[in-house]
């Protein structure tokens, strides 16, 4: 496993052979992607195991692809997930109206795998920068994603790679609080059975490496709820 988890992408086309292409370009280039051909199985997956990205197909059968970003963008627990539209659909009114919508960019069919990946990223970008190599800061803390490398007050820190996921965790969403459940999706992984007691082990093992120059704690345990930076 690589020392951040893998970005994950949800592609979300009916046609076969345009998903397979997709998805097959998108492992290429290191993501984790799931699939859905229709958009009940897309807002289904999102509930059960959501993505990090969604690239989102706009004629879909039943549910349209409008009307999957629209209930994705009107849940408070979806709202900020990024959303990639394709369509063929190249008139302006089109794009405006995605957009309007809720998605985060549109791209029209034909499009260059390249500019895909470089929208992806662009989006990941934002959501999710240590993923993709992006440098993140809070307060003397510095983590470099494409390093691995991480610094407090200018002191380089020594951390495992379960504490340098976790601190990416932390670092993405400062003060957001994550329960233990989301800790082990996030940093362990959906597919691997690990016990919730394990989290509090590597959190203890991150305090102490945030700590070994000195300083405040900068975790925080919510009772009841999970954990947080600052």
């Amino acid at each position: 496993m690589s020392a951040v988890e893998q970005p994950h992408v949800l592609v979300v086309e009916d046609e076969p052979a345009q998903r397979e292409v997709l998805a097959y370009n998108l492992e290429a280039e290191g993501f984790a992607v799931s699939r859905a051909g229709n958009g009940e199985e897309a807002l289904l997956q999102i509930r059960e195991n959501p993505p990090d990205i969604i690239v989102l197909d706009w004629m879909l059968p039943n549910v349209s692809g409008i009307e999957v970003c629209r209930q994705i963008k009107t849940r408070a627990e979806t709202r900020d997930l990024p959303v990639i539209m394709l369509s063929a659909r190249s008139e302006e009114v089109d794009r405006v109206r995605g957009l309007e919508t809720g998605a985060d960019d549109y791209v029209v069919k034909p499009y260059s795998v390249a500019e895909l990946m470089a929208r992806i990223r662009a989006q990941l970008r934002r959501t999710r920068p240590a993923a993709i190599g992006g440098q993140l800061t809070f307060e003397d803390i510095v983590l470099d994603g494409e390093t691995h490398r991480v610094t407090r007050d200018g002191k380089p820190l020594k951390l495992g790679p379960t504490e340098f996921r976790l601190l990416s965790t932390f670092m993405e969403k400062p003060g957001r609080v994550w329960n233990r459940e989301q800790l082990l999706d996030r940093v362990w992984g959906r597919d691997i059975y690990v016990d919730t007691r394990t989290v509090d082990v590597h959190i203890g093992r991150l305090r102490k490496a945030l700590r070994q120059h000195g300083g405040a704690d900068p975790l925080r345990t919510v009772r009841g709820a999970g954990y947080a930076l600052g």
